[in-house]
Formats: structure tokens, C-alpha cells, sequence
């Protein structure tokens, strides 16, 4: 078992994590539905990292957490109905699709849309709340087992792995942010999570 640095959520230092992500580091972190691994959004080798770590297939790119500014680095522009969502459920377990900005990662982008979402209330909202960047969220598990909602499945699953520092946030939600496409109309609904929406 290799060395890992771990924090609990009230002993981490938010400014030296964002100094680990600006220097390509990756993390584990709770959200407030599920733990995800982070990078920050556009450094390649970084996000070529944690496909190797999560053995998780080269055609699925990454989701963003992302906050009110930070997010035109990633987005072209915001359409209403997005707008519309974003005021009712922002921060909290809905990701959306938006119309992505050139020059991004193709790890990131898929069909010109790119994949965000601004936490609720959990150690992931103060992170990417002080964050000028987005960072990536993608499930904290190996690809095809079930995303971990507890530290022991977190290290259950990545103990051996290059991580850079581990944030224990003990027991989560366990219920998936709920997945909408706005660059469509009507808005698509592509996976049923934590809010329930209909757009009949």
C-alpha cells in the first residue's frame, strides 16, 4: 500500500488543495451525493491520470463542478431554459449539458456540449465557490462498480492508486446528481438522479 495523504473535511485547507490542483495534482473529495476525483479542467496529463486510475473507457468524458463565474471557461453561453434551472437547483445535485468553448480538452467536451454542475452544500461547494477554475467530478470508483458514497469504498477502490490527497467526508447521500441536456428542446433528461424533473 502506497503512502496517502488524507484530510478530513474540517482539517482541509481549501487554498492548498487548489494549489495541489493548479500544479496537476489529483484529489478525492465528497461532494454532497457522491465522492469524486478532481483535476483541474483543462490539464491533459492530469485527466489522462485519472482515466488510467479509474480504468474507465477513453469515449466517456469527464463532468465539471463548476460556480456562477468560473463557468464561461468552459461554456460558450447559457441557454434560458438552462438559465431557468441553474436559479431554481443551483448549488445542488443537478449536472447540466451546455454548449461547450472551443480549444477545451477532449476530455471534457463530447458533441460540442460540455457537462457541469455547481455542488450543494458540501465540502465540494467550498472548493469550487473559491476556485477560479473548474475542476473535474467525475465518480470516485473503478469503471462499471458502484460509485463509492463512503471513505472505505474510496479506499477500497484506490488505495494502491496515484493519488494526491484523499478528503474524508465519512458517509454521503449515495444518489447521483440527475443529468439534463439544454442544448436541446425540449431539455432531455439523459439520467434520473437526486431532483426529479419532468419536461412533458
Amino acid at each position: 500500500m502506497r503512502y496517502m495523504k488524507i484530510f478530513k473535511v474540517e482539517e482541509a485547507r481549501i487554498n492548498e488543495i487548489l494549489d495541489i490542483l493548479n500544479r496537476g495534482g489529483i484529489i478525492i473529495y465528497p461532494t454532497e451525493t457522491l465522492y469524486g476525483i478532481g483535476a483541474k479542467y483543462n490539464l491533459t496529463e492530469s485527466l489522462k491520470k485519472i482515466y488510467e486510475i479509474k480504468k474507465r473507457p477513453e469515449e466517456k468524458t469527464f463532468p465539471l463542478i463548476v460556480n456562477r463565474d468560473n463557468i464561461f471557461k468552459v461554456v460558450k453561453f447559457i441557454p434560458s431554459i438552462a438559465q431557468d434551472l441553474i436559479e431554481k437547483y443551483w448549488p445542488g445535485p443537478l449536472t447540466l449539458l451546455l454548449p461547450a468553448k472551443n480549444e477545451l480538452p477532449e476530455e471534457i467536451v463530447k458533441d460540442g456540449k460540455v457537462a457541469v454542475r455547481m455542488p450543494g452544500k458540501s465540502f465540494a461547494l467550498e472548493l469550487i465557490e473559491a476556485s477560479e477554475f473548474p475542476i473535474i467530478s467525475t465518480s470516485a470508483n473503478i469503471s462499471g462498480q458502484k460509485p463509492a458514497s463512503s471513505f472505505d469504498e474510496v479506499i477500497k477502490y484506490f488505495k494502491d492508486s496515484p493519488i494526491d490527497l484523499f478528503i474524508d467526508g465519512g458517509k454521503l447521500l449515495g444518489i447521483p446528481s440527475t443529468i439534463v441536456d439544454t442544448t436541446v428542446k425540449p431539455p432531455k433528461i439523459l439520467r434520473k438522479g437526486a431532483i426529479d424533473l419532468s419536461f412533458d
